[in-house]
Formats: C-alpha cells, structure tokens, sequence
C-alpha cells in the first residue's frame, strides 16, 4: 500500500484535480462561527461531509476527445490541481474533519476496454488517497454501470480489498433507470456488502432545450430533478422492496422529493390507469423516504427544517459539494436550525455518517 509520504510526493508532482472555483478563497474568507474541533453540548463532534468530489488527471486523459467536456462547466473556474494538504486546510476552513470523495460519473458512454481502465485508475487513486490520511478521508469507488457484470466485481473488489466505503452512480445510466432488472445484481451485491450507493444527479439533458437560458437551469433545476425521478422509479417499481437493506444516500437534500413526497400518496388512487396493477409496494410511496439518506445542501435553516420533518433527522448527513462554493459554512448552517435538538444536531454533523458508513469512533 503507499505511504503517505510516497503518496505526497506523487500528488504534488502531478496533482489531483479537485473540481474548484475561482470564487472558493472569497467565499471561504467571509466570518463563520464552527472551527475545528466542532462541540455540541461541551463534547467534541467528527464531522463528516459526504458530498464531496474530486478528479484525477489521468482518468480524464482516458476519455479522449471528450476529456474537455468532463469538469464541471462553471465559468472562470479553470482545470485546478491541488495537492491533499490544500484541500485539507480547505476542510478546516470550513470545520470538516472527514470528506467522502466521489467523482461524478463521466464514463457511462464509453466502451468496456476504456471504462474499466477509467474505473480501476479512479478506485486505485481514491484508495491510496484514503489509506494516506484514513482520519480525514473516505471515498466512494466508481462502477461501470453500464456494464453490470463489471460493475459487481468492482463494486466487490473496491469494498472488500480496497477500502472503499461504496459507490458513486448518476441518476440513471445513459437514460436507462436504476430500476431497470439489469442493474439487479448491482444492486444486490451492494446491500450483501452493506456498501452505501451516492445518487449524485448529472442534470435531465432530456430537457436541455429548456434550460438554455439565463440561470445555469440545467444544474439548478436539472440536477435535483434527475434525482427525484431517479428515487421515484426505485419506490414506484418495486426496487425498494426488493432490495430493503440497500443504503442509497441522495445529493441535494434528495431533490425535490421530500419537499412534495405525499402527492406520490395519492398518484395511483387519482389516475389507476398509469399505474401498473402487477406492481404491489409494501407501504405507501412517502414511507420510503425512511428508508433512504440524503445530504443536508438546503441552503436555510427552514429547508433542513423541512427535510428533517420529512423524512427523519437519522436519515440527513452533512453534504457541502465541495469544493463548489454552494454551501461556504456548512457546520454553521446545522446549527442555525433551532428546531433540532443537539442529539439531531450531532447526527447529522456526523453521527448518522459514523453509523451507516460503519466508521469508527473517534
């Protein structure tokens, strides 16, 4: 295994591509109240952020023609390569003792030889990351969706020999949804290894052509709304069921599900005809919120709120997407909402990630 000095060494020699933005040193420097260590009540809290990214240089390289088009498309944000003690003066900026990286899925189109190179190089890279400062980093591999069968030996492979903590996916693969019976074996085999599946949307380019326009609406709306509708088939088609011990951790507060998660209630009652009457579900489709997690990035106090109302504060986690400058004081932002207890308080900070990652204590 690297050492962390070995480690180091590489990374500043070629760098890790950590999707960034010019306004990052900016938003960073505005006054925030949380610094490492993080107390509630008097007692020290690990926090852990679960929506974190990160690229690496040589994957991209993998895509050929296309690697232009895999960072993120913010504008004046150039390709930014930092070396691990950046990014974690970055985290303490913004009292996160622990990130779980992940890196968006920009390979669902590529062939089998291409995307098992790209996915090998990333777990490999976010394994030896990891094992350089375990305390402050945990990571999530990446599978080859496309391909099911690979994806179930890495999915496997990345858990029980490398360290990782689960699997970054999208919000479908190239259109086609998680619901889909192919993916059933990828499915089965995370929750055989109690691995946590991040949905991570990648925008609904089925609507591209009404997000042109003034206010980035291919991320703003795009993205929450792929997850919603990506949630919604694996309520509504039964794969929640078929699956129940499988761990699916949604970005972005999990969409706009749990702002509106009682009108799914009532879908199959208003309009029978749109619903598929082989398809019997074990609760109503509200309930299975309970069932799944979501990161915190609801920007207020009244949206955390909400969510936790909704769907249960043991199910929220910390989630910034750093190091995109959405969420500048995330510790902050827990706890300015009054109406959570200082238990509820400590789950999400970073119990409930403790919990469902199965780290250790600190």
């Amino acid at each position: 295994m690297t050492t962390r000095r070995n480690f180091l060494k590489g990374a500043a020699a070629t760098g890790i591509a950590f999707c960034s933005c010019g306004m990052l040193d900016a938003a960073r420097a505005q006054p925030g109240t949380a610094r490492l260590p993080v107390k509630v009540d008097g007692k020290r809290v690990r926090t852990i952020d679960v929506h974190a990214h990160c690229y690496f240089h040589e994957a991209i390289d993998l895509m050929g023609d296309e690697a232009s088009k895999v960072l993120p498309p913010v504008k004046g944000v150039p390709e930014h390569f930092i070396v691990i003690e950046q990014r974690l003066k970055e985290m303490d900026a913004m009292a996160i003792d622990m990130e779980i990286l992940s890196i968006n899925p920009f390979w669902y189109g590529k062939d089998r030889d291409t995307v098992e190179a790209i996915v090998n190089l990333q777990n490999e890279k976010l394994a030896e990351l990891c094992a350089s400062r375990p305390d402050r980093f945990g990571a999530f591999a990446s599978l080859a969706l496309q391909f099911p069968d690979l994806a179930v030996h890495q999915l496997e492979n990345a858990v029980k020999k490398q360290g990782l903590l689960g699997a970054a996916i999208g919000g479908s693969v190239a259109g086609t949804d998680f619901s889909d019976t192919k993916f059933h074996p990828v499915w089965a085999k995370a929750e055989e290894l109690g691995a946590v599946l991040f949905i991570h949307p990648q925008s609904t380019p089925q609507l591209a052509s009404r997000f042109k326009g003034n206010g980035w609406l291919s991320n703003t709306i795009g993205n929450p709304l792929d997850t919603t509708i990506a949630l919604q088939h694996l309520i509504f088609e039964g794969t929640l069921d078929r699956f129940p011990g499988l761990k699916i951790l949604a970005a972005h507060g999990g969409g706009y599900l749990g702002s509106y998660a009682e009108r799914s209630d009532h879908a199959c009652f208003v309009s029978p005809q749109n619903c598929d009457s082989n398809i019997t579900l074990k609760k109503k489709p509200s309930e299975y919120l309970n069932q799944l997690y979501f990161d915190a990035m609801v920007f207020t106090p009244e949206g955390l709120r909400h969510l936790a109302a909704q769907v249960g504060a043991s199910q929220i986690m910390l989630g910034t997407d750093h190091p995109i400058p959405w969420e500048q004081h995330p510790v902050d932002h827990v706890f300015a909402t009054t109406s959570l207890t200082d238990k509820q308080k400590v789950a999400i900070l970073g119990g409930n990630a403790t919990r469902v990652f199965d780290l250790k204590e600190t």
